[in-house]
């Protein structure tokens, strides 16, 4: 992230979000930052595909000089073992004259730093796994796979690799089992259809996984997902529209490709309810509402075509609409009520904060606004309310599956229980989440967990900006601090991943909006504030 010593001088903010619009019709597919693990596995599945030098180029740039890939403690397991897999399996086809040998030590290089690097990562004690989807079939699936390469260099030693690790195979991390690996494999050997979320990571079948019979293309994609579409792939003869999927999703300079895509329906609803929800002006360009619209169906709106519907992508589209003045009934979100929460989909293995946050904020609004008392919507507010109380943590903040930052999970949380929770318990819950952030400003005006980000500083001026300042001293230095630094950074330069999927990623559009609501939200706080003095 480019910080830069003076304000940055942005555009007027009307302008900005008449840009961001625009450029969300301009770009359909969404717009999601490169994987590590995705194109590892895109390299490794489907070596043939054009552009493989470049995805290789990519892995070799995006390697820590520790040897590892991705962020920092647990995060870096999936895309580092993702990655180590890749570039060894490339080594052997160079070594078998399968593959351009240009970079053959360079790679081997490689492997050797990520062979050391794993080695340490899975010794770590207590390494803390964060909740990632399908990691704990990933993780077995990969090592297994690296493990047969370096049972294959007794057969076939490679020179250029010095990391042999005495021959001993890799280990899983002490907390992590294949337990699920096995069950996974024993319901496909039954002829049990995949679930659907399975899909998604439908590479932890391997040579399974080609031509899969129990699945399908959806919009030219296999689980919305770069690995899932190269594991299914039949081979170089292949000429389905999964290979035009594969070079549509890739990166032009160098075809790294990102973790779902497409996120069209993801995307549009989370930029235009964070607009919206902090009153920002706007045109929304009718193709945008209508798409929106059009992607609702009786289980509610998926993320990504090919994914399952969720009542997270379900809530924020719902919400996004009627505060656009196109509302529709909540109907679809009664399909994930379990019982005083809301799961995120039927058979979610956990449960997430964020989901139920936005619930709460679609179902009060649309019990305040849509005339319709109704005492289900009531009584379903009031559970959520309490489900979100339990969970808070003592400190004041909460943290969330699908966010690696507590501020994104804590901001949603206490700005839904400010405007829409109930009952006695709300206000100091909320009070003890202004204090968490109060304490956690990083000396720059920044937020964030590993190094302060725009994306995280927005999520705190969020919250801060609809507390009490009378109940906060601070508060107003806070916000100026925060507004300070949000004024110095440069939205167009890379932006650090902080999202969930099979390893982490940046959803630009959804992140700039986030920032540009931010802005809004200080700019008028400073002048309602300047204006009662």
């Amino acid at each position: 992230m480019t910080i830069s010593e003076e304000r940055v001088a942005p555009a007027d903010l009307h302008d900005q979000v008449r840009n961001l619009l625009g450029g969300m019709e301009l770009r359909p597919q969404g717009q999601v930052s490169p994987s590590v693990y995705e194109t590892a596995r895109v390299v490794s599945h489907a070596p043939w595909l054009n552009g493989q030098a470049g995805r290789i180029g990519y892995l070799l740039a995006t390697q820590r000089p520790d040897g590892a890939w991705g962020a920092p403690g647990g995060y870096a397991l999936v895309p580092t073992i993702s990655a180590t897999e890749a570039l060894f399996a490339t080594l052997h086809d160079i070594a078998a004259g399968r593959q351009p040998g240009e970079r053959r030590a360079e790679i081997a290089r490689a492997v050797d730093r990520g062979l050391t690097a794993l080695a340490h990562l899975v010794a770590t004690p207590a390494l803390a796994m964060p909740d990632l989807p399908a990691a704990d079939l990933i993780v077995p699936v990969l090592t297994e796979r690296i493990n047969h390469h370096l049972a294959e260099l007794g057969a076939r030693p490679l020179a250029e690799l010095t990391a042999r690790r005495g021959g001993e195979p890799l280990p899983l991390p002490q907390a992590m089992t294949d337990r699920r690996l096995v069950m996974v494999r024993q319901m496909v050997a039954s002829g049990q259809p995949l679930p659907q979320k399975l899909v998604h990571a439908l590479e932890i079948l391997g040579e399974q996984a080609r031509g899969f019979a129990g699945v399908r293309p959806v919009g030219g994609a296999i689980g919305a997902a770069p690995a899932a579409s190269a594991a299914w792939l039949r081979g170089p003869q292949d000429n389905s529209v999964v290979v035009q999927y594969l070079a549509t999703a890739g990166r032009a300079s160098d075809g790294a490709v990102p973790c779902t895509t497409p996120i069209s329906v993801f995307e549009r609803s989370w930029v235009l309810a964070s607009l919206v929800r902090a009153g920002v002006p706007l045109e929304v360009p009718s193709t945008l509402v209508t798409s929106l619209v059009q992607s609702l169906g009786a289980t509610g709106a998926a993320t990504s075509p090919g994914l399952p519907d969720d009542a997270d992508t379900t809530s924020v589209t719902l919400y996004a609409l009627a505060r656009l003045g196109y509302p529709v009934a909540p109907e679809s979100l009664w399909h994930y009520d379990v019982g005083g929460y809301f799961c995120t989909w039927r058979g979610e293995d956990g449960s997430s904060i964020t989901t139920n946050a936005h619930a709460l904020e679609m179902l009060c609004w649309w019990s305040r606004h849509a005339g319709r008392d109704d005492a289900r919507w009531a009584t379903a507010a009031e559970s959520v309310t309490g489900w979100l109380l339990a969970q808070q943590c003592a400190d004041g903040q909460w943290d969330d599956r699908w966010h690696a930052s507590p501020y994104y999970a804590t901001s949603s949380a206490a700005v839904a229980l400010a405007g829409y929770g109930s009952g006695t318990d709300v206000a100091p819950a909320v009070d003890r989440a202004v204090e968490w952030i109060l304490r956690t400003q990083r000396a720059d005006g920044s937020w964030g967990r590993w190094d302060g980000t725009a994306e995280e500083t927005a999520y705190a001026l969020h919250l801060l900006c609809v507390a009490d300042p009378a109940r906060h001293p601070g508060i107003d230095a806070a916000i100026a601090g925060g507004a300070e630094f949000l004024d110095r950074v440069d939205l167009d330069a890379e932006q650090p991943a902080l999202w969930h999927d099979k390893d982490l990623y940046h959803p630009t559009a959804i992140v700039q909006a986030a920032v540009l609501a931010a802005r809004h939200v200080c700019a008028t706080r400073s002048r309602l504030s300047a204006e009662s003095r």
